[in-house]
């Protein structure tokens, strides 16, 4: 199996000028996604529950020549989603992109007829929850300034696309997020906020891994699970948000692109 491809290194700027919203931007995806908005001319604010890996994100960012901002926000609470934006504003006077990358693993490898009533309500109070507070936060200042803006939620193709065993809280809370960002694009495509989502597969985090594995462990599992042989990198994933979140996807409206190296297929 060949290595993972590297990303074209051709200069882009399809974000320069604009301010980018990034939650759950500590680690994973939300990390590469504003690594990949900063690259490309976005000054991004970074949020998430914790400061220290906010700070480590902001580091890197300004490391690469970028402009980032911290901000920490529980986005499962609709005051501190509200303050996220409203800090960006601050800063920057607008948000034109906004990722919702924020998101929990609870109750992996328990049956539904199992599954604690916390893990439950967890991964409903930050999955989804927290899309709903960030996503109402978010098109109430994208509505009311000029040129609109663009939303990108993080869903995944376990509950909108596939199934697993022990992995059904977790299932059913990216559903709601797919519905809902389907549903939220319609409602508010009229007002100039455009609104998308992207299901990644395993990507190279350590939600993808199983309890104990290695990553080495989990390259050798993925040739078989994946028609691709391997988990996506940060990097792929990165780029389907941006994708989403340009001006290149401008007639784009409610789509959920699925990154899983054909599992769903």
């Amino acid at each position: 199996m060949p290595s993972s491809p590297s990303l074209p290194s051709v200069p882009r700027d399809r974000f320069s000028g604009k301010t980018a919203l990034v939650t759950g931007a500590g680690s994973g995806l939300g990390r590469a996604v504003a690594l990949a908005l900063a690259a490309e001319g976005a000054r991004v604010v970074v949020t998430g529950r914790s400061p220290a890996p906010l700070d480590e994100t902001v580091t890197l960012v300004e490391a690469a020549g970028g402009t980032a901002l911290a901000h920490v926000a529980d986005v499962s609470r609709s005051d501190q989603a509200t303050s996220a934006v409203l800090k960006a504003v601050d800063r920057f006077g607008s948000l034109d992109v906004a990722v919702n990358a924020v998101g929990i693993l609870r109750g992996a490898g328990t049956t539904v007829g199992e599954l604690a009533h916390d893990d439950w309500q967890a991964l409903l109070d930050t999955n989804v929850t927290g899309i709903l507070y960030s996503l109402q936060a978010e098109i109430a200042q994208m509505r009311g300034q000029t040129g609109g803006g663009a939303v990108v939620n993080v869903s995944s193709n376990l509950g909108p696309h596939k199934s697993a065993p022990g992995l059904t809280g977790y299932a059913v809370s990216k559903a709601a997020v797919s519905a809902l960002t389907r549903g939220a694009a319609l409602d508010h495509i009229s007002e100039g906020v455009r609104i998308n989502a992207v299901s990644p597969g395993p990507v190279a985090t350590t939600m993808s891994l199983r309890p104990g594995e290695t990553s080495a462990e989990r390259a050798v599992r993925m040739k078989d699970e994946s028609p691709l042989g391997r988990v996506s990198t940060t990097d792929e994933a990165a780029a389907a948000v941006l994708y989403l979140a340009s001006a290149d996807a401008a007639s784009v409206v409610g789509a959920d692109l699925v990154i899983d190296g054909g599992a769903t297929a």
